[in-house]
């Protein structure tokens, strides 16, 4: 686990200039990753940091990673033939080219770790930290575009969310950003206790308890309870907005230290959703009761999950002191991210949701009731990639999602993958589904074209599946037939 070395960078520390941006110096990463100097000008100036050398641009510093699998230190020289201003290594290592600025530490993703949480705090930002088995990445965008309002923002880049990925992301604060809105992702227990210890949030945010990952744990009670280390070191003066629909969620939000914000339908919630309309692909619509007041908010956004994403942004961002009205408005800007819900209109009506980039069965459920409730359309159809992380639970899960699938009026069901994608077919048809109706393929290649060429005029096709089931192909298999 992470443990902060006990030091706290400030803006004016040695090597960290006061202008626009945070200038570090050789000495000052030195200094903040615990590490010796072997070589170079310790004034040296480090603009960016680079893992990969494939990614590696002239001028970048390197940071010599070394996992259970892969060793970069065997890429030093190449890192520095490609024009690397230094790197970091692990003091074992004795190799590099002559004269080159090295920084010797005893773990390099500690020192990463390290590096980013020195930035972060030596920026003076605000961070606002989210986690939840569905909706993060949604939810954080949707925070980001509330708060740029009125802030400078900065975000997770893509999904840079794990041990590696948020320190580097944590290294934009160097642009000296009032908030930044980060994301913490997770599939073990501890996972997001280290990343809480990194970004140190004055705000945290818990969109939900679901089913991902449940394979690395058991039961939903235990992923609860790996989620709910985003409460840990939390001060007086922190907030937690969290879902007060989630009974997982706030069983445990009772322990937070600092203070409680809660969103949801709930009567008791203070950002809370009345009167909500369910625009099919067009989006959600709800009145918004607050403590500012109250409003209308409507989104582009699909299905109810992802009005629970906006309540959550509103209500960081009233916390803020974002105007309700700004917030609504920001609100009707919003779009999906690519992949996550994107709803594409193609030649001959069909409309393609694709939502390829992910899935569980709680969001699987999700989308296909968009579907179901989505009354102009000619055919439902719905492509339903393997979800994987289930562990002894895939096969149930998934002949739960087929039984799902069966009862949101599809005209047309195709699953990919192994036996958990046969099971969720199986279930379909026994569910009501006729066999004519249902059709599996192994792969996502195979699955593509034959798929494409039963998409018929006026369609709605979802696409959802696991990242590694590649659901993405068969999604732009439908858009090139009907583009």
């Amino acid at each position: 686990m992470w443990r902060s070395r006990g030091r706290r960078w400030r803006p004016g520390a040695t090597g960290c200039g006061l202008g626009d941006g945070l200038r570090l110096t050789l000495r000052w990463v030195a200094d903040a990753v615990g590490g010796r100097i072997r070589a170079g000008d310790p004034d040296m100036e480090i603009r960016t940091v680079g893992i990969d050398t494939r990614a590696l641009q002239p001028g970048d510093f390197f940071v010599a990673l070394r996992g259970a699998r892969f060793d970069a230190h065997e890429f030093i020289d190449e890192a520095f033939r490609k024009g690397a201003a230094g790197a970091i290594v692990e003091r074992r290592f004795r190799g590099g080219p002559e004269g080159a600025a090295i920084v010797e530490v005893d773990d390099t993703t500690r020192a990463l770790q390290d590096l980013g949480h020195a930035v972060r705090v030596a920026s003076g930002a605000r961070v606002v930290a989210i986690t939840g088995s569905a909706g993060k990445t949604t939810t954080k965008e949707a925070i980001a575009e509330f708060l740029s309002v009125r802030f400078r923002v900065v975000k997770n880049r893509g999904n840079l969310n794990n041990h590696i990925g948020l320190p580097l992301s944590l290294l934009q604060l160097r642009e000296r950003p009032d908030v930044a809105v980060m994301e913490l992702g997770m599939n073990h227990p501890g996972e997001i206790s280290t990343l809480v210890a990194i970004a140190e949030p004055e705000v945290r945010v818990w969109t939900n308890v679901g089913d991902a990952h449940i394979g690395y744990f058991g039961s939903s009670d235990a992923i609860a309870d790996a989620k709910a280390e985003i409460l840990e070191r939390a001060g007086a003066g922190h907030v937690l907005v969290c879902n007060a629909d989630d009974p997982r969620v706030m069983a445990r939000a009772r322990r937070f230290g600092g203070k409680v914000v809660t969103f949801g339908t709930a009567a008791a919630a203070d950002v809370r959703a009345r009167e909500v309309e369910d625009l099919g692909i067009d989006g959600m619509r709800a009145r918004v009761h607050t403590a500012a007041g109250e409003r209308t908010v409507a989104t582009a956004l699909l299905g109810r999950g992802n009005l629970d994403n906006v309540l959550a942004a509103t209500a960081v961002a009233l916390e803020f002191g974002v105007p309700l009205d700004s917030i609504a408005s920001a609100a009707a800007r919003l779009a999906p991210a690519d992949r996550r819900g994107a709803v594409r209109r193609l030649r001959g009506g069909v409309v393609l949701i694709d939502d390829s980039y992910n899935s569980s069965p709680a969001a699987l459920g999700r989308a296909l009731e968009v579907v179901a409730k989505e009354a102009h359309t000619a055919r439902k159809v719905a492509v339903v990639g393997e979800m994987l992380e289930l562990g002894d639970q895939a096969i149930a899960l998934h002949r739960q999602s087929g039984r799902t699938a069966a009862g949101a009026e599809l005209r047309l069901l195709v699953a990919i993958g192994g036996e958990p994608a046969r099971a969720l077919a199986a279930a379909a048809v026994e569910a009501g589904m006729p066999a004519s109706a249902v059709r599996h393929f192994d792969t996502s290649e195979a699955a593509a074209p034959a798929t494409a060429a039963e998409i018929r005029a006026g369609d709605l096709v979802l696409v959802k599946g696991s990242r590694a089931t590649r659901t993405d192909i068969v999604a732009d298999a439908i858009a090139a037939e009907f583009s």
